[in-house]
């Protein structure tokens, strides 16, 4: 899409009234971006800083089909990022899963605010857990990463795509087009629908996404204002984490589709992180943990995707993307 047509997909952004500086958010329509944005508000707001959203409609909106094969990376972001450079809004929030791990020039990500629920969900009707599901029973998830992941604990199942947002998947759980769904903890916890819960997937069963659970707040670079407004925000810990697993992505050169599972976190005075890459079919699966103290957290993920390509991820990446 070219600079020109891209432009014309943002909406333009309310007047400011007269002596009053408001932040302008930039935001999806979806019910759960609405809500991230909505709490980004409501926190600026109660450190004093004015706040007003701007809604913005991305590919990711308007894409019907898998989005593996209409080129994911950067579908929900690409236009909300080219209104901050535009300067038609002055910051954005993202799930920080969808945000690429290639940096734009000009923006950067100022803040990364407490954590959420970090794993996956399993949602059934008639069954109480994964391990419950009868063979060939149809499991619903739209990512690479799920489908291999179950796959590799469950090689009998029937894994097959779905899309649409959080309401529109239940709906089709609940009309009988699949026996299970997964889906993010944190997303259904946000949207008041954690009684939809049957089983809380473990690290063990299955590595959340790069960045999953955690919102990023993006700015541009130079905004100084902006970005100290916003660094109230910031939790150390958090940021400390998720840099170690986009780090790893951006080492495995994996966009945020690849068949890759992380997660990093504190414990005690040490920042751990555990990631696993995995073939589309489950079949293969290399893993890999690295620990070091927090402030060397980019170089934690970068190790560890250097021990991963080391023992064949790029190949798995690569056969994942062609399949």
């Amino acid at each position: 899409m070219s600079t020109e047509n891209l432009a014309n997909c943002i909406p333009k952004a309310p007047s400011t009234p007269p002596n009053e500086h408001r932040l302008r958010l930039g935001t999806r329509a979806s019910a759960l971006a609405r809500w991230q944005a909505d709490w980004v508000s409501q926190q600026l707001q109660a450190a004093g800083v004015a706040v007003e959203q701007v809604l913005i409609t991305t590919s990711g909106d308007v894409t019907s089909g898998p989005i593996r094969e209409v080129g994911g990376q950067g579908l929900f972001t690409k236009e909300i990022q080219r209104a901050l450079l535009e300067e038609r809004i002055d910051l954005a929030v993202h799930s920080l899963k969808d945000l690429p791990t290639e940096p734009v020039p000009g923006l950067t990500l100022a803040a990364v605010p407490a954590r959420a629920e970090v794993g996956d969900a399993f949602v059934s009707v008639a069954y109480a857990s994964l391990a419950g599901l009868p063979e060939g029973a149809r499991v619903g998830t739209g990512s690479r990463r799920r489908q291999s992941q179950l796959l590799h604990l469950r090689a009998d199942l029937d894994v097959a795509e779905i899309r649409g947002n959080v309401d529109s998947r239940l709906k089709k759980l609940d009309d009988g087009q699949y026996d299970a769904i997964v889906l993010a903890q944190a997303g259904l916890h946000r949207l008041g629908l954690a009684d939809r819960i049957t089983e809380r997937l473990t690290p063990e069963q299955m590595l959340p996404a790069v960045g999953q659970g955690a919102l990023g707040i993006e700015t541009r670079q130079r905004d100084e204002a902006t970005m100290a407004a916003v660094s109230v925000l910031d939790d150390p810990q958090t940021s400390a984490a998720v840099t170690a697993e986009r780090s790893l992505l951006l080492t495995l050169s994996g966009g945020c589709l690849a068949p890759v599972g992380a997660w990093a976190r504190i414990e005690g005075e040490t920042l751990v992180l555990d990631a696993v890459v995995l073939s589309a079919d489950g079949r293969q699966r290399i893993s890999t943990q690295v620990a070091d103290e927090p402030v060397a957290a980019a170089r934690i993920g970068q190790h560890a995707g250097e021990q991963l390509l080391a023992q064949g991820a790029r190949d798995l990446i690569t056969a994942a993307r062609a399949s």
